[in-house]
């Protein structure tokens, strides 16, 4: 079964890990915003970790169309520390997609005002 799954940095269209997404036959679906109730940390400038927070921003992603016996896979591929979990997108659909667990954000550098991975890296 197709799913729609949401990815805020090197998953993305052209950056580092895309192969990964391609190889398990993911399909780009669109660019859009989460819900302005994120926040997004640089992991030492390698790759973005975002969390929901009850004051935050809003963050560009991408939705990819991915079978969903494949995010097993795709996980385990990702650094540690990167989860799957629920984000709310800025037009209220909510989607599977990669989110960074607590400890891995602490005492790295808040780019959520940058607006996204791209932004923030200068890929835009």
């Amino acid at each position: 079964m197709k799913i729609e799954f949401a990815v805020n940095g090197t998953l993305m269209k052209g950056l580092e890990l895309n192969h990964n997404l391609l190889e398990l036959g993911g399909v780009f679906v669109e660019e859009t915003l989460t819900a302005p109730l994120y926040r997004l940390w640089s992991i030492n400038d390698q790759y973005p970790a975002m969390q929901r927070c009850p004051k935050g921003g809003q963050i560009s992603l991408e939705i990819w169309n991915i079978d969903s016996s494949n995010i097993g896979e795709l996980l385990s591929r990702e650094p540690a520390g990167l989860s799957v979990g629920k984000i709310l997108l800025a037009d209220h659909r909510e989607v599977l997609g990669i989110l960074g667990e607590s400890y891995l954000c602490e005492g790295k550098q808040e780019i959520t005002h940058f607006g996204g991975w791209r932004e923030y890296k200068g890929l835009r």
